[in-house]
C-alpha cells in the first residue's frame, strides 16, 4: 500500500514538474515575442525620427532659397530701377551735349575771338565728357550686377525645385515608416493583450524611467547657475497647446498610476521648454519612446516623451518657449501626443498646478 501511494506521489511530482517545464517554455516563448515587438518598435521609431528629421532640414532648406529668392528679386527690381535713372541721367547729359555743340563751339574755335567763352566752351565740354564716361561705367557696372542677380536667381529656381522634389519623396517616405510604426505598435499591444501583462509591463517601463531620472539627478546637480521653477509656479509655459488626455494620477491603460499627463498633439508640431534650462537626456525610452529631458536647476526636471524626433542634444543650453522636438506616438502609442513630467528632487509632482492656466 505504502508502496502504491510514494509511486503516485512520484508521479504527480513528475507532472509537476513537466507543467513547469512547459510553463517556463511558455513564458519563454512569450518573452521572445514581446521582445521581437519591442525590438520592431523602436526600430520603427528611430526610422520615423531619422525620415522625420530629413523632411524637417529639407524644409528648413526650402525656407532659406525661399528667402533667398525673395531678396534677389528685391535685388533685381532695386538694380532694374537704377539702371532706368542711370540711362534717363545720360540722356539729360547727351541732350546738353548735343545743345551746347549745336552753340557757337566750332565757330568760337574756328574765330578765336573770345579766349574767355572758348576757354569755358571746353571746360563744359570736358566735363560732360567725363561725366558721360563716369555714367556710362556706372551703366556698365549696374547691367552686369543685374545679369549675375538673374543668373543666381534661375540657378535658385533650378535648386528650389530640386529640393521640392526632394521634400515629395521624403513626405511618402515618412507616410511609409509611419505605416511601419502603427504596425508595430498594434502588434505589440496585441502581444501584451494574448500574454495578460500590461500591467507588468507598464512597471517595467515606470522602473526603467525611475532608475533612469535617479542617474539623471547626479548631472542635475552640477546646474548651479539654473534658478529652479519654484518662482515661476503656475505661471510656467505649457508644452504643447491641446486638450488634457490624461491627467496626473489618473489610471493608465493596465492600471497603473499616470506620473505625468498626456496632451493631445498634431504629428510633427514642436514641443516647447517651459522654462530656461539644460538637456541631460535626450534618446530613446522603452515605453515612452523618444524623450528629452532638461534640468531646471534646484532640484527640478521636466520630462518630454513620446515625441516623433528630439531636436537637441545632452548638453545644450534651452530657454523658455524653445523647441526642443516634434509631437509624435513613440514608445507605443496609438495616437499622437506629448506625456509630460515635472520631477522635483527626482519624485513626480502635478504639472497642472506649476503650468499657468491659459495654454496659449
Amino acid at each position: 500500500m505504502q508502496g502504491l501511494q510514494q509511486a503516485e506521489q512520484q508521479q504527480e511530482l513528475e507532472q509537476v514538474q513537466q507543467q513547469i517545464k512547459v510553463t517556463e517554455r511558455q513564458l519563454k516563448q512569450q518573452q521572445k515575442q514581446l521582445n521581437k515587438a519591442e525590438q520592431q518598435l523602436q526600430q520603427s521609431d528611430r526610422a520615423l525620427a531619422k525620415a522625420s528629421g530629413q523632411l524637417q532640414q529639407t524644409e528648413q532648406q526650402l525656407d532659406r532659397l525661399e528667402q533667398r529668392g525673395s531678396e534677389l528679386n528685391a535685388e533685381q527690381q532695386q538694380l532694374q530701377v537704377e539702371l532706368q535713372q542711370q540711362q534717363s541721367q545720360l540722356a539729360a547729359q547727351l541732350k546738353s551735349a548735343y545743345s551746347l555743340g549745336q552753340h557757337d563751339y566750332t565757330r568760337m574755335l574756328l574765330n578765336q575771338q573770345d579766349a574767355g567763352k572758348l576757354e569755358r566752351a571746353l571746360t563744359y565740354y570736358q566735363y560732360f565728357n567725363r561725366a558721360r564716361v563716369n555714367q556710362l561705367a556706372a551703366i556698365n557696372k549696374t547691367v552686369l550686377e543685374l545679369e549675375s542677380v538673374k543668373t543666381q536667381l534661375v540657378e535658385q529656381q533650378q535648386q528650389l525645385v530640386s529640393v521640392l522634389s526632394e521634400q515629395q519623396q521624403q513626405q511618402q517616405q515618412l507616410l511609409a515608416v509611419k505605416s511601419e510604426q502603427q504596425q508595430a505598435v498594434s502588434q505589440l499591444q496585441q502581444v501584451l493583450k494574448e500574454q495578460g501583462n500590461q500591467l507588468s509591463y507598464l512597471r517595467q517601463n515606470e522602473t526603467s524611467l525611475q532608475n533612469t531620472i535617479d542617474q539623471l539627478r547626479a548631472l542635475a546637480q552640477r546646474s548651479l547657475e539654473l534658478l529652479g521653477l519654484t518662482a515661476n509656479k503656475g505661471k510656467l509655459r505649457w508644452p504643447l497647446n491641446g486638450a488634457l488626455l490624461q491627467g496626473f494620477g489618473e489610471n493608465r491603460q493596465g492600471g497603473m498610476q499616470s506620473r505625468g499627463i498626456l496632451i493631445q498633439g498634431q504629428e510633427g508640431k514642436t514641443v516647447q521648454a517651459i522654462a530656461d534650462g539644460r538637456v541631460i537626456y535626450a534618446d530613446w525610452l522603452k515605453g515612452y519612446g523618444w524623450v528629452i529631458v532638461l534640468d531646471h536647476g534646484e532640484g527640478f526636471m521636466s520630462l518630454y516623451g513620446h515625441n516623433q524626433n528630439i531636436l537637441k542634444q545632452p548638453g545644450e543650453q534651452i530657454i523658455a518657449g524653445e523647441a526642443i522636438a516634434l509631437v509624435g506616438m513613440s514608445g507605443g502609442q496609438a495616437n499622437a501626443g506629448l506625456y509630460f513630467e515635472i520631477r522635483e528632487r527626482g519624485d513626480a509632482v502635478n504639472p497642472l498646478s506649476w503650468l499657468s492656466k491659459n495654454k496659449g
